[in-house]
């Protein structure tokens, strides 16, 4: 059986690598992409079988991406962790809890994310 696919969309370069590491060394091929555009782009090109998707990024943040997912049937079933500093940013920034309660994702953690707890999410998804 071939290893899990996980792809990781998130702005941070950092955390991409991170977490990129942790999920290979337990043995999961991981794709990356920096913002919501070049995810929805990643996953047109393979399917990935759980996304790890930061919310607060240019272009096409991760709400409107993953909304686009769920609306779709042939990627309404790929698991989604959200990852986001909302709860810190909503009076600052046009985002708020309510359009987060609004998505389907199957996990949801605040950031600063620990890598760990990360994986355990994805873990947990497949």
């Amino acid at each position: 059986m071939s290893a899990k696919y996980v792809l990781i969309v998130d702005d941070d370069p950092d955390l991409v690598e991170t977490v990129s590491m942790i999920l290979e060394s337990k043995g999961y091929e991981v794709g990356k992409a920096y913002d919501g555009i070049e995810g929805g782009e990643a996953i047109k090109k393979r399917r990935p079988d759980a996304l790890v998707l930061d919310v607060m990024m240019p272009r096409k943040n991760g709400y409107q991406l993953c909304k686009e997912l769920k609306a779709d049937q042939a990627t309404r079933g790929i698991p989604v962790v959200l990852l986001t500093a909302v709860g810190e940013a909503v009076p600052t920034t046009t985002y708020s809890h309510a359009e987060g309660m609004a998505v389907e994702d199957e996990d949801f953690i605040p950031k600063p994310v620990d890598a760990a707890t990360l994986v355990e999410a994805v873990e947990r998804l497949l």
